[in-house]
């Protein structure tokens, strides 16, 4: 069974090991988002691609839910010191990726050859492909202003409420070769229990992507990332409440008119099913507290498609 998922942020990471650990990893594509990006220090950074090979690889910090495990901080702290830009969290076994990245883009190389060049060097069978190859930005625009996304979520602790967002390069951007191959080939299509806004809208701001799932012929499955309304972690429910009006079962599927078959809902929200319409539910327990958990999780939204 051929499997696309798209991801972003840390719930998007823990599901996709899930998945890697209840099917063979090399029938897993993950399309990732790039909205995220962010230039720092001179590096290429590319935060939610890092998180899913970095759980793929079995290097991510369980504990912290982002970045490598065993992480120190003393490059960051002379950096601090010296007056140099700090506010965004680059640990010392971190900084080696971000630096061949950067040198690979830098002499050329496309983002999507470059990851698969960085899954390849850490051992990783599955696919990951960024959305695009293009320069692809999310801005968050509030009360206060615009921010460029790190800006907003990391400087500022994303307290500014969001009132607007724009994915600049969206409208012009071009997949990354082999996304739409994997999309049109695949047996079930994934929706990571990412923030519908901000990690999966970048992704779907590609036309062509979201076109490709709009004419699928197989099951798309999206997974809620709330538990009871509220998000396990980060501003996915403010964001819902502001810019859907709600927060129950309905108010995410709504973020996918047209793309999604069946969502995967946590128990707490069962009671809350009304206005789905012809978007199946499927009800079980979706935190991913441990390696059970996300396996679990991972075996109910492939159950969709027989294996």
């Amino acid at each position: 069974m051929k499997i696309v998922i798209l991801s972003g942020g840390v719930g998007g990471a823990r599901f996709v090991r899930g998945v890697t650990e209840v099917v063979d990893p090399a029938d897993v594509t993950v399309v990732g988002n790039v909205g995220d990006d962010v230039e720092v220090l001179g590096m290429h950074v590319s935060p939610d691609l890092d998180s899913v090979l970095y759980a793929l690889a079995g290097l991510n910090d369980e504990e912290r839910g982002w970045g490598r495990s065993g992480e120190t901080w003393q490059a960051l702290e002379t950096v601090a010191a010296l007056g140099g830009e700090a506010w965004f969290r680059l640990g010392d076994r971190d900084l080696g990726l971000h630096l061949v990245r950067t040198q690979a883009l830098h002499a050329g190389e496309p983002l999507s050859e470059v990851t698969q060049q960085l899954g390849a060097a850490l051992g990783v069978a599955t696919r990951l492909l960024p959305a695009t190859d293009d320069r692809l930005r999310t801005w968050i625009g509030t009360a206060a202003g615009e921010f460029a996304f790190q800006e907003w979520f990391v400087a500022r602790g994303h307290r500014d409420e969001l009132e607007r967002l724009r994915f600049e390069g969206g409208d012009a951007a071009s997949p990354a070769p082999g996304v739409l191959e994997a999309i049109d080939a695949a047996d079930l299509l994934l929706i990571a229990p990412s923030n519908p806004y901000v990690s999966i809208e970048p992704i779907l701001a590609v036309s062509a992507i979201r076109d490709a799932l709009a004419r699928r012929r197989v099951p798309c499955v999206a997974i809620s990332p709330l538990i009871g309304g509220r998000a396990v972690k980060g501003p996915a429910d403010r964001m819902l409440t502001r810019l859907a009006g709600g927060t129950s079962p309905r108010h995410v599927a709504g973020c996918y008119p047209g793309l999604i078959d069946s969502i995967v809902v946590d128990e707490a929200d069962a009671s809350d099913l009304e206005g789905l319409g012809d978007v199946h539910p499927i009800v079980t327990r979706t935190l991913m507290s441990d390696a059970d958990a996300r396996r679990r999780l991972a075996e109910t939204a492939l159950g969709v498609v027989p294996a």
